[in-house]
């Protein structure tokens, strides 16, 4: 009786709170006469969608992929501290939420689309669908997928589909944006805070997006990733144009004018600088004497110095530098996807010997001038010659993939979970292991399920763990597996 009570509630709960999603305060200036069609009006939907995805981004990064990946170390001893690879059940609720939400406003931006006989927002919402869901089933592995977000069709318990099936069909969601972009005019500006409704920059973005969910799933010899990367870089780039300049990143600017403020800008500033920088995050910079350090971190007794990660339980170490509270306002937090993250993946691709358009020093130092030039400083003089920097064509495979993630990290700053997915692809950057870790020190392989699946779609959450394995951190997902 309890089980059929929590399904109930939760059906109910879900249907209610759908709509609301796209009626957010902040975005009525948005909103277009509801007497003038009635089709779905993408222009009302798009905005508030896709910022609420940013905000959800970039909670969880500061909380979960800041302290796995060693940018902040939330310090103390007590339980559910996460970098100590110590995740609560509970942890996993928050995202699987929000993206599902917003993924049933992208859903209706696409049909709006199509009513309405417009590409652009056809192209738009495919994009964002396969954004969110490449997020999705990275974090958890299989998930809800082709009848997800049904309930209004009466679909209330999804099967959960299997993450290389997923994938395939992320692919060619973006094949067809592509093609819906490429003959798409451009659409309202207001309705967009990414590009301002410019088509030709939505393409870009999703032919790099590709490429970056092309690279995640690289080690499957079934995905045959390489050679469609090197089809998109080498032998079509004309028909598939990705990122060509940092005026081309996707970033959702956070200009301080409501509706598009920092979800950190309203934090007490004694809640954002708590967490500490790592001596990981900061001795890199450090001996890059590397000006971003500027922007991220604060001065403790005249320098810049972090506190290591991972340290056992009563081993505390003096808390030393902290993230600036003037980032808590910083346009530059609302990242999804950016120029110089699209370089070195290119660079990747080109030490892995998949393409040949620019040898892969060029793209590994066209990707560390990209980050350091929006994040508004030049490149130092002689910075490329530098001993921890300098790329030299005989370092073995290896060596060229610290190099290229390590400078990758950093371009990856509060970018949603992206450095703790990538970091699962390859183990690069090498992070130093504390003696406090959990989970035998090996860095966790995804979140587990919410625990109220478990009761609203118990049949098919049980049928998913048969095939994937047990629901903890510790099962790997489809493209880490070998």
């Amino acid at each position: 009786m309890m089980k059929k009570y929590l399904y109930l509630l939760y059906t109910v709960f879900f249907i209610a709170i759908l709509p609301l999603s796209s009626c957010k305060k902040d975005f009525e200036e948005l909103a277009v006469n509801p007497n003038t069609s009635d089709k779905a009006l993408p222009e009302a939907l798009l905005a508030p969608a896709i910022t609420a995805i940013v905000k959800a981004n970039m909670s969880r990064s500061q909380r979960i992929t800041n302290e796995l990946m060693q940018v902040t170390v939330n310090m103390g001893d007590s339980e559910g501290k996460i970098f100590r690879y110590d995740i609560r059940n509970s942890e996993a609720d928050y995202l699987w939420n929000a993206w599902y939400i917003e993924l049933t406003n992208f859903n209706d931006i696409y049909q709006g689309g199509v009513d309405n006989g417009n590409q652009t927002y056809q192209g738009i919402a495919l994009i964002c669908q396969a954004w969110v869901f490449s997020m999705l089933t990275d974090t958890y592995g299989d998930v809800p997928y082709f009848n997800a977000n049904k309930a209004k069709d009466g679909l209330f318990t999804p099967a959960f589909d299997k993450q290389e099936d997923i994938y395939k069909d992320l692919f060619a969601k973006l094949e067809q944006a592509n093609t819906l972009l490429a003959a798409g005019a451009n659409v309202s500006s207001a309705s967009d805070p990414v590009y301002g409704g410019i088509a030709a920059k939505w393409r870009k973005f999703g032919n790099s997006l590709y490429l970056r969910l092309l690279l995640r799933v690289s080690g499957k010899d079934e995905a045959n990733s390489s050679a469609k990367i090197k089809e998109i870089v080498d032998t079509k780039a004309t028909t598939y144009p990705i990122m060509a300049s940092n005026d081309d990143s996707a970033i959702l600017m956070w200009t301080g004018q409501s509706p598009y403020v920092s979800p950190f800008a309203t934090l007490r500033a004694a809640d954002w600088y708590t967490p500490k920088l790592t001596s990981f995050f900061v001795n890199n910079l450090n001996e890059w004497s590397d000006p971003r350090i500027g922007k991220w971190a604060t001065l403790f007794e005249g320098d810049y110095a972090g506190v290591p990660s991972g340290y056992a339980v009563g081993e505390m170490p003096q808390a030393k530098s902290t993230l600036p509270t003037s980032l808590q306002t910083s346009a530059l937090l609302g990242n999804i996807l950016n120029y110089a993250e699209v370089q070195f993946i290119l660079a990747e691709a080109a030490a892995k010997g998949w393409i040949t358009s620019k040898p892969a020093q060029t793209y590994y130092q066209d990707g560390i001038t990209a980050d350091i030039t929006m994040w508004g400083y030049t490149v130092p003089t002689n910075y490329f010659n530098y001993d921890l920097v300098k790329w030299d064509d005989s370092y073995n495979l290896d060596k060229k993939m610290e190099m290229i993630h390590l400078q990758k990290y950093y371009s990856l700053f509060f970018t949603d979970l992206e450095s703790w997915f990538e970091y699962r692809r390859t183990g690069h950057p090498v992070l130093p292991k504390g003696a406090g870790l959990k989970n035998n020190g090996i860095m966790p392989a995804r979140l587990n399920y919410p625990v109220y699946v478990q009761s609203t779609n118990g049949d098919n959450y049980r049928a998913a763990v048969a095939s994937q394995g047990p629901d903890n951190i510790s099962t790997q997902v489809w493209w880490q597996k070998p």
